[in-house]
């Protein structure tokens, strides 16, 4: 579920605790969360509804101006119309863990984690892009892509499993080693 930065804003700030969808099938369930650019998004309920069924408060609630926004969203897109209830439910958890220090029991653990990446991979990737990182903070994927003779979306696409594990950092441009990253990289 996709959220724009000003309805992320409202609702982090608390101005915002409803949002529409029309989905052909749900892409999120009751008592989970997004991961969002300003932290977690948590999901309290998921309801089929009728175009029809949507008030002025609830749109309101949802960041529209008026229903009619709700109705015209609903119009521009397929399948069934969903009434979502959501609340902030605190940081990106990734946060606090590319800060963390980790000992030797989690250095080994994250180890084998990355050999298990590299396995499933055709060539193993892990500790060259860790490495290419370590050494070009800040550089542009497409370079970093280049120099790892890989195509940039599958370049991005195993950073982004080595951020699940707190070990990298997104920046404006490029990336750059946690703590916790460069911790692991001087152990492999």
């Amino acid at each position: 579920m996709l959220f724009r930065t000003k309805d992320l804003e409202a609702i982090f700030g608390g101005r915002c605790t409803l949002a529409f969808r029309r989905w052909k099938k749900p892409t999120v369930k009751p008592g989970g969360t997004v991961r969002t650019a300003l932290g977690m998004v948590g999901i309290d309920s998921v309801e089929a509804i009728e175009p029809g069924e949507v008030t002025e408060d609830e749109a309101r609630a949802a960041g529209y101006k008026d229903r009619a926004g709700v109705i015209a969203m609903f119009e521009a897109q397929q399948g069934t119309c969903y009434r979502i209830r959501l609340h902030p439910a605190g940081p990106d958890p990734r946060e606090a863990l590319r800060e963390a220090e980790p000992d030797a029991l989690e250095l080994e653990t994250l180890a084998v984690r990355l050999l298990k990446l590299d396995k499933a991979a055709p060539t193993p990737w892990t500790k060259q892009a860790l490495q290419l990182i370590a050494d070009h903070p800040g550089i542009v994927s497409t370079t970093l892509a280049e120099s790892a003779g890989i195509e940039r979306a599958e370049f991005k696409l195993n950073i982004r499993k080595l951020k699940a594990l707190g070990l990298t950092i997104s920046l404006e441009v490029g990336y750059r080693l946690s703590p916790r990253g460069e911790a692991l990289l001087a152990t492999l």
